[in-house]
């Protein structure tokens, strides 16, 4: 069994205290790791560690920070077989599931140390002849970065290589479920030999990360997560007025249209929706399907969710993989059991497994309706609900009617509904013909209760960094 230490000012330091983590691996429920909980003090130290080298980190030529950025995206590479194999152990995915998120850590990694030519600031035009107004682009200072527990090395990365490209120091919070990857990429930071004190990684309790998003060297709270998590990261962010940065919770909606090519739409819903247990905050959430086409689509669904088998994905990949907790699965079967009390009908699934792991069978559910629980509240698992519609109208009516907004998704062939979808619906993204799989070069940022700010591309590399304006006389 594997013993984490924590990563502050390039190294593993010993531990201040006996407070250990238990990691267990969700598809077995055995215990496959602990790491060192942080104490206050150590957490504390690690902030004002990045803080001091934030000093020097914002000095260097935005190509400096890139030479390193570089570096460690040929090391999340190089590394990406430990990082997968640890992940793999700590989440249930498959170990090629596992290292491919590795790879791509180190692919957004490279794509964010390329901005680094490409931060530019402005020349205002100025209501005055002898007066040239420039406004300048620079880093906040230290980010802290609040990583979940479903797609923790993507994410992670996804934060720290934005922030860092700009000029940011961070310190950086994984998922208690799923600490030991981040562990190995603090690994490739060492090997990549980034200035100390730029990157710290570190476990802690809830306490102690209040704590660090409450030093007041910390610029910018940066968080995937529920909403909950989210109103408690503001709170945290008005002590010290830091920046939030926050994507939250999801009920992605897919439109199915009578023209939409059925079969294909029925097999990338089901993809979608079985991929990690449903564990997405872009999985498809509600499904929206024409009366004309509602039997028809039902039966391809039920077809496809009924093929899906759960286990451990490290004897067959081909399997659903588990929840990340028994809390998970408890929750998530307690709302379809809401739903068949509420007139909803079982088509498959909905039945507690037996053995262990915190597995949950592929559920479909039909005779939905809109003011259902199940449509409105989040899953975060293996669940999909179908509701029928009339009308486009009554269709983006349904989508729209609800907290979040943070992913759709359109099935059709008509150029004239894709464009009236994309203009109506209240989201931040719509995939047509698709379903979401947040390309890092776009900008994933939700709408209403699904977030503030958002994540990737060059607006979402922007979110690390504040402004100047000079005003200079001549």
């Amino acid at each position: 069994m594997r013993l984490d230490r924590n990563f502050v000012s390039g190294q593993f330091i010993e531990p201040a205290t006996d407070e250990l983590i238990s990691v267990y691996n969700p598809a077995t429920e055995a215990l496959i790791a602990q790491v060192s909980g942080a104490s206050r003090e150590e957490a504390v130290a690690a902030v004002d560690a990045a803080a001091a080298a934030q000093k020097h980190w914002r000095k260097l030529p935005a190509a400096g920070r890139a030479a390193y950025l570089h570096r460690l995206a040929d090391a999340l590479t190089d590394c990406a077989p430990a990082i997968g194999a640890a992940l793999a152990l700590e989440s249930g995915k498959s170990v090629a599931d596992a290292t491919n998120e590795a790879v791509y850590a180190g692919q957004i990694t490279r794509y964010h140390a390329e901005w680094a030519r490409r931060i530019e600031g402005e020349v205002i035009p100025s209501d005055t002849p002898d007066e040239n107004l420039v406004l300048h682009r620079e880093p906040i200072g230290v980010v802290a970065c609040l990583i979940p527990f479903n797609y923790p090395v993507y994410t992670l990365m996804r934060k720290v290589a934005p922030a860092l490209i700009a000029g940011n120091t961070v310190v950086v919070r994984p998922s208690n479920n799923t600490p030991t990857s981040a562990f190995e990429i603090a690994k490739a930071v060492a090997r990549a030999e980034l200035p100390p004190g730029v990157v710290n990684i570190l476990a802690m309790s809830h306490a102690t990360a209040e704590a660090v998003c409450m030093h007041p060297a910390v610029g910018m709270i940066t968080l995937t997560g529920s909403v909950g998590a989210g109103r408690k990261v503001l709170d945290y962010c008005k002590a010290n007025i830091a920046k939030p940065s926050l994507e939250l919770g999801g009920k992605t909606p897919a439109i199915i249209e009578p023209d939409a090519d059925l079969q294909k739409a029925a097999r990338e819903l089901v993809g979608s929706k079985t991929t990690h247990c449903g564990q997405l905050c872009t999985a498809i959430e509600r499904v929206y399907v024409h009366e004309s086409v509602h039997d028809q689509f039902v039966a391809l669904l039920k077809q496809h969710m009924s093929a899906v088998k759960s286990g451990d994905r490290s004897v067959d990949a081909s399997l659903m993989g588990p929840l990340v907790n028994e809390a998970s699965r408890q929750s998530i079967h307690a709302m379809v059991q809401r739903a068949i009390a509420d007139g909803a009908k079982l088509e498959t699934g909905g039945v507690m497994p037996e053995g262990k792991g915190f597995f949950y069978p592929a559920t479909l559910l039909t005779n939905c309706r809109q003011d259902m629980e199940i449509i409105q509240e989040e899953t975060f698992g293996p669940i999909m609900p179908v509701v029928r519609y009339s009308t486009l109208d009554e269709a983006l009516q349904m989508a729209n009617d609800h907290q979040f907004g943070l992913s759709s998704v359109l099935y059709t062939e008509n150029y004239r509904t894709t464009m009236k979808v994309a203009n109506d619906i209240e989201a931040g993204e719509l995939y047509v013909n698709r379903t979401p799989a947040d390309p890092y070069q776009g900008f994933h940022a939700g709408w209403k209760r699904s977030g503030l700010g958002g994540d990737d591309g060059k607006h979402g590399m922007l979110e690390f960094t504040q402004t100047r304006l000079v005003v200079m006389k001549y």
